[in-house]
Formats: structure tokens, C-alpha cells, sequence
């Protein structure tokens, strides 16, 4: 999911920014407590870095592919990032309530949950989470969170201990090369 301007966009910066891919699942309670150092990092490099939430549910978390979908629908409706911040908030519900609890947070933020609704019944977002989904397989990604920048690949499943210094390293290197 990106509904971040910078992606296909000329940023405001004179330099493309750097891209940070982040492999997260909805109902991930270390992709929630991840929501910290990402916004840390949107705080620090502005435009200059475009995160992007890549999909990448598992198997293990029964509405992991619903909350997918729904945040690319949510996307489409222009508030990904509030829907995604949103359910992230709330993994031990989504967890107990399922679906119910996609709808009220599209609710929620304003969102037009019957469209929310009918998308997660006609399937019509699935392509791209199963793509994000074949694409993190194909580079290693084994589970969420997994951060993927300037072609490192950091595993935050395990443990996010020192991630955030890593990827600001990086960044830093990969702008000052820009």
C-alpha cells in the first residue's frame, strides 16, 4: 500500500527520495509497535524518504488478508496511512472481531465503509496484496515487520532493537550520495 505523494512523483527536494519498503501485517503487534520509528522517520526526512507498507500477511493471523485489502480500499479513499495507524492500534481486537472491527474504523475515519465492504466481498484489492505478498517472499522476507532500503533487507520480526539507527544510517549515506 502507498498513497504517499513521493511514489511516481518529483519530490520537493531536487533528489529522488530514498525508499524504504516496510513488510507489515495488520495484525502484527510488532508492525504496531513499529508504527513509532516510522513516524520518527517521517518526522526526520520529510519528503526526502518515502516509506511505503508493503503487504505481507501471515498465515497464522486469520484477518490478516481482510485488513490488507481494506487498507488498500482505504487507500483508494485517500486515508491508508490513518486506516493502516488505526488497526495497527487495535491487533488484539482485529484478532476477536474480524472484519466488524475493519468497518468501524472506516466508520471511523470517514471512510465509506459499504465500499470498504463490497471490496473485501468482490476481492478487488487481493492482486496487489498477493503481489506484495510474492515479491517479499521472493526477497527473503520471512515476517513482519522486515525493512527493505538501499537493497538491505532488516528483519524487525525477531527483534526491532537498533533497526531505526540502521535504517537512518542508511538513509543518510543513501541521500548524501544522492
Amino acid at each position: 500500500m502507498n498513497d504517499s505523494p513521493a511514489s511516481g512523483a518529483a519530490p520537493s527536494a531536487s533528489a529522488a527520495p530514498v525508499v524504504l519498503d516496510v513488510w507489515c501485517e495488520l495484525q502484527c503487534p510488532d508492525c504496531h509497535t513499529a508504527q513509532d520509528d516510522l513516524r520518527a522517520l517521517r518526522e526526520r526526512y520529510g519528503d526526502r524518504l518515502d516509506i511505503r507498507l508493503r503487504h505481507f500477511p501471515l498465515e497464522k493471523h486469520k484477518y490478516a488478508y481482510a485488513a490488507a485489502q481494506a487498507a488498500e480500499e482505504a487507500a483508494e479513499q485517500g486515508k491508508g496511512e490513518e486506516f493502516t495507524e488505526a488497526v495497527l492500534a487495535r491487533t488484539e481486537e482485529l484478532g476477536r472481531s474480524g472484519e466488524r472491527l475493519l468497518l468501524e474504523v472506516a466508520d471511523e475515519l470517514g471512510l465509506d465503509s459499504d465500499e470498504l465492504d463490497t471490496a473485501l466481498i468482490d476481492g478487488r484489492h487481493l492482486l496487489i496484496v498477493d503481489a506484495d505478498h510474492a515479491e517479499g517472499k521472493a526477497i527473503g522476507v520471512r515476517g513482519t515487520p522486515t525493512y527493505v532500503i538501499g537493497g538491505e533487507l532488516l528483519d524487525g520480526s525477531a527483534s526491532q532493537e537498533g533497526l531505526r539507527a540502521r535504517i537512518e544510517e542508511i538513509a543518510d549515506r543513501l541521500l548524501a550520495e544522492g
